[in-house]
């Protein structure tokens, strides 16, 4: 999948007519954003063109209203789920007061037409674009004759298996909450984080249970504790793709209270089991939530700790042993 960060960067790409194009934050590519994704790859391959996503490089609602929301995936997250999605190409666009100024008429021409040459415009049946939200499918469909394509809309799911609606917002709040299976059935998938591995105080390692400490530019998280996970491990800068193998962990979301009785910083640290793949420093780490082993506590020193870690590996291993082979082994 290409990605293209601003409108200069997609007029230099050269596009596989004919454009099948989207619009969307796509939070967390749930499984009401595929129901979308699914039906532009399709629309736009049946006749051999690419399938293009016009996304945003942050959530509008943090220049529209000032609030910047806990994100269920940062923009290089998205960025990976979509590519999963099969997606051909992302286009990146900032999202400041001049974005958020832009009409859904100027949108259409500068952007869909003007910039990508699309050809067929898919909508989510409940999404608005452009300055005021007036863009929806009845605009479009008055624009398609002016400006050649043709649009669509795809009506969403109202609510998944167990009857949620599924809708970002109530995902956040379920991750938020601790409900991982509400979450993972509303996202078709495993509750996720993507971070870079961060430089901690290494404390793991002299402990004997070496950790990853990952920095997530504020993805939502579930409340602290500590999980059984599965990890998978990108290439260099480099993202896990959608084969990489993955291996088991154990992830403590949390305070360290042991170490940092007078609320030290919450930090995500993830001890990979059966891994001996060498410095993971700078890396990126992928990890899907299984379960919430225990809460987090405070143990009355490092050898209480160490034995409580050791019974939470056991716990893991026992659980989820059978999922995964060993976990991945960078070449060399």
């Amino acid at each position: 999948m290409r990605v293209l960060r601003g409108v200069e960067a997609a007029r230099a790409d050269i596009f596989r007519a004919p454009v099948a194009a989207t619009i969307g934050v796509f939070d967390g590519v749930h499984r009401g954003h595929r129901r979308i994704l699914d039906a532009l790859v399709a629309w736009a391959h049946e006749d051999g063109g690419e399938a293009v996503v016009v996304t945003f490089d942050r959530h509008p609602r943090e220049v529209l209203v000032g609030e910047k929301p806990a994100a269920l995936a940062s923009l290089e997250h998205r960025l990976v789920l979509l590519a999963r999605a099969g997606v051909d190409a992302v286009l990146v666009l900032p999202f400041d007061e001049r974005t958020a100024a832009t009409s859904a008429e100027d949108f259409v021409r500068d952007v869909l037409t003007g910039t990508l040459g699309a050809k067929k415009v898919l909508l989510g049946a409940n999404h608005r674009f452009g300055h005021g939200r007036r863009g929806d499918l009845a605009l479009l469909e008055r624009l398609g004759p002016e400006h050649g394509f043709v649009a669509r809309s795809v009506e969403l799911e109202p609510a998944d298996d167990a009857g949620h609606v599924v809708s970002s917002t109530a995902i956040r709040e379920a991750i938020r909450e601790g409900r991982l299976s509400d979450a993972e059935r509303m996202l078709g998938r495993p509750v996720t984080v993507l971070g870079k591995v961060a430089r901690g105080e290494a404390r793991g390692r002299t402990l004997g249970f070496p950790t990853a400490n990952l920095d997530l530019q504020h993805e939502a998280r579930p409340p602290r504790g500590v999980y059984a996970a599965l990890a998978s491990i990108g290439e260099g800068e480099d993202p896990p793709t959608a084969g990489a193998r993955r291996g088991l962990a154990v992830v403590t979301d949390g305070r360290r209270p042991t170490f940092h009785p007078e609320a030290g910083e919450d930090l995500l640290e993830v001890h990979l089991l059966d891994f001996h793949g060498g410095d993971l420093y700078g890396r990126l780490v992928e990890v899907s939530f299984l379960a919430k082993l225990r809460d987090e506590v405070r143990f009355s020193g490092a050898e209480a700790l160490v034995a409580q870690i050791r019974s939470d590996v056991a716990s893991a291993r026992l659980r989820f042993g059978g999922l995964v082979a060993p976990a991945h082994r960078p070449n060399g």
